[in-house]
This record gives C-alpha cells, sequence and structure tokens, in this order.
C-alpha cells in the first residue's frame, strides 16, 4: 500500500475576476503519511481553503505537476471518477457546517451513507452518541446550538470512515470551550481509527494535538 495519502507537487491557483487575475497558490509541495494528523496554519487569505478545496476534488488546480490522493493521480481524471473518489475516500468538515436545514440532525449524519447506497447498520447512532448529541438526534439544525451543529458535522464527516478527513477551520465559528471540545473528537477518532486527518486553522492553540504543523503565507509554505 502507498504510504502517502497525499502527494502533491508544484500546485498553482489563480483566480480570475473579471478581467484581474489573482494568483493564491505558488508552487505548493506536500507530502501527508496516511494516519498523519496534519495542521496548516496560517492567516486569512493565504490560500488554505484554495488548496483544500483541491485536495478535496471539489476544483482543479490552475496547473499542477501532480495532484495524488489516497494512491491515486487526480489530474486528468473525469468529473464521475474525481465525484467517486471524493465520496469513497473524503470526508469534510466546513466551517459553516454545510448541515441540510429541512432534515434531522441524524438525517444529515446519514446523508453520506445514502448518497453512496451503504447500509445504515447503526453506525450514524454510535457516532451521534460518541459526539454527546444522542437526545438531539431528531431536532432540525437550526434548533441547535453552533457547537452541537458543528459536533453533528464532525460525525456526517466521519459516517463511513474516510480514509481521509479535510477540516476547514472547525472551530472558526465556536468559542474556546466549544473548540476545544470539537480537538477533542477529531483527535480522538485519529487516535482510535488511524485517519489521516488535514486540519486548517489561524489558532496556534490548536496545534498541540497534530504530529505536524505547516505554516503558510501569500500561498506558499514557509519554515
Amino acid at each position: 500500500m502507498n504510504e502517502l495519502m497525499i502527494n502533491i507537487e508544484q500546485v498553482y491557483h489563480t483566480y480570475h475576476h473579471d478581467a484581474v487575475s489573482e494568483p493564491v497558490l505558488h508552487g505548493i509541495d506536500l507530502r501527508v503519511r496516511r494516519g498523519e494528523f496534519v495542521i496548516i496554519m496560517g492567516p486569512s487569505g493565504c490560500g488554505k481553503t484554495t488548496l483544500l478545496n483541491i485536495l478535496g476534488l471539489m476544483m482543479p488546480p490552475t496547473r499542477a505537476h501532480s495532484v495524488c490522493v489516497a494512491g491515486r493521480e487526480t489530474l486528468g481524471l473525469p468529473d464521475n471518477a474525481r465525484a467517486k473518489l471524493r465520496r469513497e475516500t473524503i470526508g469534510f468538515v466546513f466551517q459553516r457546517f454545510n448541515l441540510l436545514p429541512t432534515i434531522s440532525a441524524g438525517q444529515n449524519v446519514a446523508l453520506p451513507l445514502k448518497i453512496r447506497k451503504e447500509p445504515l447498520d447503526g453506525q450514524v447512532d454510535e457516532l451521534i452518541e460518541r459526539v454527546g448529541l444522542s437526545a438531539y438526534a431528531h431536532k432540525k439544525p437550526g434548533q441547535l446550538s453552533v457547537g452541537q451543529q458543528q459536533r453533528i458535522a464532525i460525525a456526517r464527516a466521519l459516517v463511513g470512515r474516510p480514509a481521509l478527513l479535510l477540516a476547514d477551520e472547525p472551530t472558526g465559528n465556536l468559542d474556546s470551550d466549544n473548540a476545544e471540545a470539537v480537538l477533542s473528537l477529531l483527535t480522538d477518532f485519529h487516535r482510535e481509527w488511524g485517519q489521516t486527518i488535514l486540519m486548517i486553522t489561524h489558532n496556534e492553540h490548536l496545534a498541540v494535538g497534530a504530529d505536524r504543523v505547516i505554516n503558510m503565507r501569500d500561498g506558499r509554505f514557509r519554515n
């Protein structure tokens, strides 16, 4: 088995707004081993989210030498193959939760399994219990606090035990107590399940649980 979950080389990305070009990534190289917990830190606007979107196969880079995820080169893959690899391999935790407001918390957690047409086999209830929200599974996201919504979002990201978990500022909208609770959950699942986790943040206090911290500024990694 390839020991690298992520192996990217010379990744560049530029956004084009009307007639203006905005370069945001400048030749990024990154290797993340399977089972590693890596945090990328940097100020807002330094390119962290763009990089995560490329790694999560939600957008292609403007140009790159290689974007290899879970042992597979993704450059040039057709959209349906990228979507299949994303569904089967990657879980996402977002700063804004991205929960569907019209269905219950439990149904939100089960959604990735339903999309993949996999059996629920009790893991939805188990995950909701693990994040401490069994009594709230029937409630809709709007009836939950922001901390509870993020814990439900983590349960949804982990359902099916994806090999790679990508977390985009998962504590950005939380107070310090809830931020620590979310980091503790991610650390516990990483330790128990051996998932690869790549988390981006600008909060240096969250780096304590990581195997490795990478600093990013102006679209480049800094030593």
